[in-house]
């Protein structure tokens, strides 16, 4: 069964994208969408974005509606892949690119650096961290690169890395979401000191 969800802003407003049910496949919800770009206002246009556990797609459709110049979405089910290449065919997205892969294998391959991260994993497999540590130590993020993180509302993040810095956090629902920043490594020295 195919679903649809609305881009919000940008380029492609109001453009339908479609997904099908998959196991762990949820959208994140307008709302969130809306709050989540608002923060990044300044941050999108002509930024490099790395979509993780794309699903739908709508977090890396979004940033390139509003201008980012690279989207990488990663994914690793063929049926969200397929429906993530025919949105990106509908909507003429030269700009981001597919890869169907696991995301910790992805991360493991050579690095290319990314401004903007989406992360947004399968809920109850406790990937966050694990995907975290290999974002910051095999250099996948620019300087002052900002890390979207979406997971349960009562699951805690932990074991982030020590020169990630919290902007912005809320919940809505059932999800908790939050937008981080990497800092320069004097920033991670001075807080292990404390």
């Amino acid at each position: 069964m195919s679903n649809q969800i609305r881009i919000i802003g940008g380029e492609w407003r109001s453009r339908q994208i479609s997904f099908d049910d998959a196991p762990g496949l949820r959208p994140t919800p307008a709302r969130v969408r809306e709050t989540l770009f608002n923060w990044l206002q300044t941050d999108i246009l002509s930024s490099r974005c790395l979509d993780l556990y794309a699903g739908s797609g709508a977090l890396g459709l979004e940033a390139a509606s509003r201008g980012a110049r690279q989207v990488v979405q990663v994914e690793n089910n063929p049926t969200s892949c397929q429906n993530l290449r025919q949105n990106i065919a509908r909507l003429a997205a030269s700009q981001v690119k597919v890869v169907q892969q696991d995301v910790d294998k992805f991360l493991s391959s050579p690095a290319q650096t990314f401004d903007l991260v989406f992360l947004d994993p399968p809920f109850g497999q406790n990937l966050i961290a694990q995907t975290c540590q290999l974002l910051e130590t095999n250099g996948w993020l620019a300087d002052y690169a900002k890390i979207y993180l979406e997971s349960e509302r009562n699951q805690p993040i932990t074991d982030l890395p020590p020169n990630w810095r919290v902007l912005k956090a809320k919940t809505a629902g059932d999800v908790s979401y939050s937008l981080l920043q990497k800092q320069s490594d004097t920033f991670a020295a001075t807080n292990s000191l404390k």
